[in-house]
């Protein structure tokens, strides 16, 4: 069952979803969603990683622009970029930071608290990492980027040092695979760091409500997320 909460922000209350694990506890993860919103599709990740034992968040990004339900239509790609074009990128990242910080308080969240991200969110889980590293708060226990859309342009002027997994599939649309291996050879340079990459595989290939879903790709990538998060967040 999903529970609607709002999470504070400088602006205001921030729109979210929450899902509980079966025993109620568990440690937090912060899942941020593509540039569709929190759509069905990251609804059933989200639920996914609650049935394994986290409790887990998925905060409504485009809030600040009106936007708190899913983008939809057969121009839901175009709406989405317009958006995410409109968008103040550095409220996005405090506001993530503001939900990291949200999870770590509850009282139902115990060992620690990472970071899920796709496409857009997984740029921005990126951004968000290197950002509380830079102030000096309390890191991100484990971060996984699916296509982080932003990190062409994030790699090599921010450092993240938390424990970090990146997908990359090697038949992107947007982002070509000379620009997936710079990202590749920067992030990497951080000892804490998993870079994987997928033949064949689209932008996106994870997301089974879309064209571009590679079903091979989506199924290995999913199993490595999972044993990533078991062994840099696990259960009590």
């Amino acid at each position: 069952m999903t529970e609607h909460v709002t999470i504070p922000t400088d602006a205001g209350e921030m729109p979210a979803h929450l899902w509980l694990p079966p025993s109620g506890l568990g440690p937090g993860i912060v899942v941020l969603h593509e540039i569709f919103g929190v759509s069905d599709y990251v609804k059933r990740r989200a639920a996914q990683l609650a049935e394994l034992g986290y409790v887990v968040v998925a905060p409504e990004i485009f809030w600040r622009l009106g936007v708190t339900s899913p983008v939809e239509g057969d121009d839901a790609l175009q709406q989405g970029v317009a958006l995410v074009q409109r968008l103040d990128w550095q409220a996005a990242v405090t506001d993530s930071a503001a939900t990291v910080e949200w999870l770590r308080g509850r009282d139902e969240v115990i060992d620690g608290v990472g970071v899920v991200g796709f496409c857009f969110g997984g740029g921005l889980g990126y951004n968000l990492a290197a950002h509380l590293e830079s102030e000096g708060r309390a890191p991100l226990d484990a971060l996984v980027s699916y296509y982080g859309s932003a990190l062409p342009g994030l790699h090599d002027v921010m450092t993240v040092t938390a424990p970090s997994l990146h997908h990359f599939g090697l038949a992107d649309s947007f982002i070509d695979t000379d620009t997936v291996r710079r990202i590749e050879a920067s992030v990497t340079q951080q000892p804490d760091t998993v870079f994987l990459t997928y033949a064949g595989a689209d932008h996106a290939f994870d997301n089974d409500d879309m064209p571009w879903h590679h079903p091979p790709a989506s199924v290995l990538a999913w199993t490595r997320t999972v044993d990533f998060l078991r062994e840099r967040l696990p259960m009590a």
